[in-house]
């Protein structure tokens, strides 16, 4: 069985510093113990002792610069909040035309080489980016919204043969509060529907999450889409998780 690479590589560089102070002879001697040893032919063994001589340059990679300042992130996390706090699949398509919106208003002050940074951001960058202010907002907990047990059962459980993201007319729906923090002041809410194929949004302000009003804006959202709403995913609060929704 022959030496591995790694067992050539070691008898080459030990064979080395005795071939570079011997005579002529003697280094032809060493080259054929060398041959004998490795397998290889002469050139190969000359340039592999030659090499296991060459200095060894040493470099050290350079820490990755950051990209995305505090600035950046800043304006991240003001378009996502105006958005409605979307998964970055569906924000990253919408930034291009949201933040110049926002800068053209003064709702979003930053200069032009933050918002290119802020633009070009990739899904998954916007996800990691976002991750821990989703953690500190806790959205799931913020959503407020109880089940309609007796009706729960009553709903059908989406499948993947009926629910299709690549067609448009799918949604997610999902309120989310305006409390300053503050539970139990009087304060709005504000319905999110997205497209999942598209990412198309529409937002409606709602004074209460009662049935009514999110039935009301539901209406008027679907009235103002381009495609008809083909299907509805939405969590199990009781403003979506009542008769009136279900018969809608």
């Amino acid at each position: 069985m022959g030496l591995t690479l790694a067992e050539r590589k070691a008898v080459t560089e030990t064979i080395a510093v005795r071939y570079v102070l011997a005579g002529k002879r003697e280094k032809s001697r060493i080259l054929d113990e060398l041959c004998a040893t490795t397998g290889w032919h002469r050139n190969h063994a000359r340039k592999a002792l030659k090499s296991a001589l060459a200095p060894k340059i040493v470099t050290t990679r350079s820490p990755r610069p950051v990209i995305y300042g505090d600035d950046v992130i800043a304006a991240l996390v003001l378009c996502w909040t105006v958005l409605g706090m979307p998964a970055g699949k569906r924000l990253a398509p919408m930034l291009g035309e949201l933040v110049g919106v926002l800068r053209h208003f003064r709702e979003l002050t930053i200069d032009v080489d933050t918002a290119e940074l802020l633009v070009s951001m990739s899904a998954a960058t916007i996800d990691r980016r976002l991750a821990p202010e989703r953690a500190k907002r806790q959205l799931k907990g913020r959503a407020g919204t109880k089940p309609g047990s007796l009706l729960k059962s009553q709903i059908p459980v989406r499948t993947w043969a009926e629910w299709d993201d690549a067609v448009p007319g799918f949604v997610e729906v999902d309120t989310v509060f305006h409390d300053g923090g503050i539970r139990g002041a009087g304060h709005a809410f504000t319905l999110t529907v997205t497209d999942i194929a598209t990412g198309w949004t529409e937002n409606r302000s709602v004074p209460d999450k009662s049935a009514k009003c999110v039935l009301a804006a539901l209406n008027e959202i679907a009235a103002t889409m381009p495609f008809p709403i083909l299907g509805v995913d939405s969590d199990n609060g009781s403003e979506f998780i009542n008769d009136d929704l279900f018969n809608w």
